[in-house]
């Protein structure tokens, strides 16, 4: 798996599990996903994605999108 899927994966995942908290726990947890949203937005311009850094000390291999 490439860094740019696992990104992905991993977006999608935190995404559904936002949605999920703020059906069961809380409607505050909406925040969460306008963060996570937020997120996706910066780093589809900027380049910059927290969650890449993490991944490559992980050791995922780079793909095209996360150089």
């Amino acid at each position: 798996m490439t860094l740019d899927r696992a990104v992905m994966v991993f977006a999608g995942i935190m995404t559904l599990l936002s949605v999920a908290l703020t059906l069961w726990v809380s409607p505050l947890f909406m925040w969460f996903t306008v963060f996570i949203g937020f997120n996706m937005i910066q780093s589809s311009f900027t380049g910059f994605c927290p969650a890449a850094i993490v991944f490559r000390k992980l050791g995922v291999k780079t793909g095209c999108a996360f150089q």
